[in-house]
């Protein structure tokens, strides 16, 4: 593969996805007064019946049976689910408990995984620009996870979750919403069962006056907003190199830093501040690297 072959389409859809998810963490403080595991809860329930109606609606009932049927895709697309489910709970969890910097550092952390897993594995290459950068960037982890002043397990686990969740949904032979749809059904019987257990036992609080319908509007909305991302991500991440996803990624946990800095008023100080300028040095740089080669390409056709 030659390095920053890009499909255009991809790329944009791969931005807005990680645009999303850096403005998340203001949508999941609106719900700062219901517990995190029933948010989690209610997201994977109606993300589920949202993108099963979808796609109900536009192929028919035999879509989950079209992937059912495939027990090497369905054993793939039930251990990403898995995997999702896992790094909703924690990021949720992270962003209601005041961790929203730590949560940024481990999306941080996750480009270099997928750029290192892009290229020691799927036989990817970087130009040497592009190496350049992964290098900068990766100082700059390096700096902010031993300045941290403790071992950084969220964002390593937020990092590691999502980067294996990618390299399942990059092979999973399956169209994006589809396969969105069937990880999904995977978690939603237990989703709902565990829901009406916290119901039953007074802990809850949808359709009552404990929250009000403003909240429970938002738990139910919440499943569009996680489907949305993930069906962009999914699209891109089979069109675009994984070296590039990787670089791409940094915009979300950027915007995190920045909400969690100005909004949520997490310290930042100096020594973060450098470990971040590594980062985004070595972000301007594969941007540079990237529109000179679009350049030359453009240049060449027209010759």
């Amino acid at each position: 593969m030659s390095p920053v072959a890009l499909d255009r389409r991809g790329l944009w859809i791969a931005v807005a996805a990680f645009v999303i998810w850096g403005l998340m963490p203001l949508y999941w403080h609106l719900l700062r007064a219901v517990p995190s595991l029933q948010i989690v809860l209610h997201r994977a329930v109606w993300c589920a019946v949202l993108v099963a109606a979808w796609l109900t609606l536009r192929e028919g009932r035999g879509w989950l049976r079209a992937v059912i049927v495939q027990p090497r895709l369905a054993g793939m697309l039930a251990l990403s689910g898995t995997l999702i489910a896992f790094n909703w709970g924690l990021y949720v969890w992270a962003v209601n408990s005041g961790h929203v910097i730590e949560a940024s550092l481990g999306y941080f952390i996750n480009p270099l995984l997928n750029v290192l897993i892009g290229v020691l594995f799927l036989r990817e290459r970087l130009s040497r620009p592009q190496w350049i950068a992964v290098a900068l960037a990766g100082c700059g982890v390096a700096w902010l996870t031993a300045g941290y002043g403790r071992f950084p397990w969220i964002a390593l686990c937020l990092a590691g979750s999502f980067a294996l969740y990618g390299v399942i949904r990059k092979f999973a032979a399956v169209e994006a919403v589809r396969g969105l749809g069937v990880e999904n059904m995977f978690m939603f019987v237990p989703a709902l069962a565990l829901l009406a257990w916290i119901e039953l036992g007074g802990t809850g609080g949808f359709f009552s006056l404990r929250w009000g319908g403003w909240t429970d509007m938002l738990l139910v909305l919440g499943g569009a907003l996680t489907a949305i991302p993930l069906i962009f991500f999914a699209y891109a991440v089979r069109r675009v190199p994984l070296s590039v996803v990787g670089l791409l990624q940094y915009l979300g946990p950027t915007l995190q830093l920045l909400l969690g800095v100005f909004f949520f008023g997490e310290a930042f100080g100096v020594d973060r501040a450098a470990g971040f300028a590594f980062i985004w040095a070595g972000l301007a740089i594969f941007a540079f690297d990237g529109v000179r080669a679009a350049r030359r390409r453009i240049v060449a056709q027209q010759a």
